[in-house]
């Protein structure tokens, strides 16, 4: 007999929905999650398409985790505590080899982003995931985009270009000849870390913050624009892995570094008094004005939806 679309529910996304803070969730005509008095809410909504976010041939765990990441990321930009998530699934058809290994994935990133699946949607169509965020944090102590003041430092997470490299090799635009550097590249496309512990311990540090999702330069600008200020770069600092030096030509590097996009790492201001997070660097500064520069290399453009 086919799965109705509550057999589907049942079957493969009940389950997933244990957490202090969740007091009703998958079953209901809506989920109940406790907010402590004193904390706000932040909700956050990312889709992931088949041939946009993802290649056609990606495996269902891995477009399970990918698309909880890149919504968990918009979550640890803002310094919030995660709360919980909800699905929305498009399927061409139920298939069940294929729900099973989306939800190994799906498990995997609810754990890893402590986020329990909540509630959701399934229907028929397209393959198209959807995940709302929710988290939170104590009132007026959000990470915001604006704060930014000249005199702060700039900073990043992590290593830049990697998932732009990654997602390069699984198209097979490149090659690398170690398969270790292989895939390791290829993982942080496929697997990327949304940064919510560091978010959470920024909240009390950070001037701004925001998650590089369509590039540095793209994110930086949005950074600068909402902050009223201008963001100067120092290429020579920026933070770059050891498979990244050894598969991508020195001569591209600063490309991807610059206007790749799905590393989700994130880039924040500090100001001078606050000490640099273990794992981060400090690539530049704030200053008056608007604007990104960085010394005076050409401009390249991050990523957009309807700009490419």
């Amino acid at each position: 007999m086919a799965l109705t679309e509550f057999d589907l529910i049942h079957q493969f996304f009940s389950g997933m929905d244990a957490s202090d803070h969740v007091l009703l969730g998958v079953g209901d005509d809506a989920a109940i999650i406790d907010i402590t008095d004193g904390w706000v809410l932040q909700v956050s909504t990312d889709t992931v398409t088949e041939g946009v976010h993802f290649l056609p041939d990606c495996g269902p765990s891995d477009i399970a985790y990918r698309a909880v990441m890149t919504a968990a990321s918009d979550l640890a930009a803002m310094g919030a505590a995660p709360r919980a998530m909800v699905l929305a699934l498009s399927l061409p058809e139920p298939d069940t080899t294929w729900l099973e290994a989306f939800c190994t994935g799906l498990r995997a990133a609810s754990a890893d982003a402590r986020l329990p699946l909540v509630g959701g949607d399934t229907t028929r169509g397209p393959l198209v995931v959807t995940v709302t965020v929710m988290g939170a944090t104590p009132t007026d102590h959000s990470l915001l985009r604006s704060g930014a003041a000249p005199g702060d430092r700039l900073c990043v997470s992590g290593t830049l270009g990697d998932a732009a490299a990654g997602l390069a090799l699984l198209r097979g635009d490149l090659v690398a000849s170690n398969a270790a550097d292989a895939a390791f590249l290829k993982a942080r496309f496929l697997r990327p870390t949304a940064r919510i512990s560091l978010g959470e311990s920024l909240r009390e540090l950070a001037t701004a913050a925001i998650d590089i999702s369509d590039g540095l330069l793209a994110d930086s600008t949005h950074l600068a624009t909402k902050s009223g200020v201008a963001l100067q770069i120092d290429h020579r600092l920026l933070p770059r892995s050891t498979a990244f030096s050894a598969v991508i030509d020195p001569a591209q590097q600063l490309g991807y570094v610059l206007s790749g996009g799905d590393d989700y790492e994130l880039l924040f201001t500090l100001p001078h008094s606050a000490d640099l997070p273990e794992g981060c660097t400090e690539i530049g500064r704030v200053v008056a004005g608007s604007g990104v520069s960085c010394d005076g290399m050409p401009t390249l453009r991050g990523y957009d939806h309807f700009g490419h």
